[in-house]
């Protein structure tokens, strides 16, 4: 079976294509409980009532890099609906939390600064059906296996979080962690890591809080000092190439991070393969 015939995310596993600096970019998130079905893109909020849509976009343009992400529970009651506006940064970060009783009522909302803080995390997993087979296929599979490891609130479906082929995708707010390939087996394992601000390299797409090249540089010396703690190190720069890091005991690190041509796999179920983007990186 040629690649453009597998599903994109067996292609991408076949390939052995890395998932460093893989990860989506935006250090604020405004989630949005829409039970379904949900259209093919619901980035820009088309399809929310005019009036909501419009404060959603004004949101996103305020707080660039932001992103739209619509959520839902599967037999979660009827009734109010939820949204959550998380804000995403290297050493801290905040969600807060607002009832609905319609989307609607979004454009009412003080999504700024409004809201309810809550004090856990919150896992999405990606299920987008409409959008690709193997976030449905594997993203089903994985939400599964964590039902009833975590609190009702505290897990997700979410609408597409970019990168189909990596599916099974999850992201943990608010410390921006994304994780791809995620399996049924080992699900929960790799997420309550990642819930304990550990990170399992081989599952690792990169924080949202920073862009793919230093998400790379970061995956890379991790991998290179044996550093699964998120805190164990920080980022002390980037500057063109270069990406500078320090440990927790004040070691000073710097890696070189180059954008190559990556694997020739499909980005999506039924694409042609094509080399995809990636980045080379070494100690500099």
């Amino acid at each position: 079976m040629s690649d453009a015939a597998l599903p994109c995310s067996d292609a991408s596993r076949a390939a052995g294509e890395p998932l460093a600096g893989t990860a989506l970019h935006a250090t604020s998130w405004l989630l949005v409980e829409v039970p379904g079905p949900w259209p093919r893109d619901v980035s820009d909020g088309a399809s929310l009532p005019e009036q909501a849509r419009e404060a959603v976009a004004a949101w996103l343009e305020r707080f660039a890099p932001a992103r739209l992400l619509f959520v839902r529970r599967p037999g979660r009651a009827a009734g109010g609906r939820l949204a959550f506006v998380a804000r995403v940064e290297e050493s801290r970060g905040e969600i807060r939390r607002f009832e609905l009783e319609s989307p609607e009522e979004l454009a009412a909302c003080d999504l700024d600064g409004g809201g309810e803080m809550v004090d856990s995390s919150l896992v999405l997993v990606c299920g987008h059906g409409s959008r690709d087979r193997c976030c449905a296929r594997r993203g089903t599979e994985v939400f599964g296996a964590l039902v009833g490891e975590l609190p009702d609130e505290g897990l997700w479906i979410s609408s597409h979080q970019g990168g189909h082929r990596f599916a099974a995708n999850a992201l943990v707010l608010p410390s921006g962690i994304q994780l791809g390939r995620l399996d049924p087996g080992d699900a929960w394992q790799v997420i309550a890591g990642a819930l304990a601000g550990r990170v399992d390299l081989r599952r690792y797409r990169g924080r949202a809080c920073f862009p793919p090249p230093v998400q790379a540089a970061e995956h890379a010396l991790r991998a290179e000092l044996g550093l699964d703690e998120l805190g164990a190190l920080r980022l002390a720069g980037a500057e063109g190439s270069l990406v500078r890091f320090r440990t927790r005991e004040g070691g000073a690190h710097a890696v070189h991070v180059e954008e190559v041509a990556g694997r020739a796999v499909p980005a999506s179920c039924g694409a042609a393969p094509e080399p995809q983007r990636a980045f080379a990186a070494s100690p500099a």
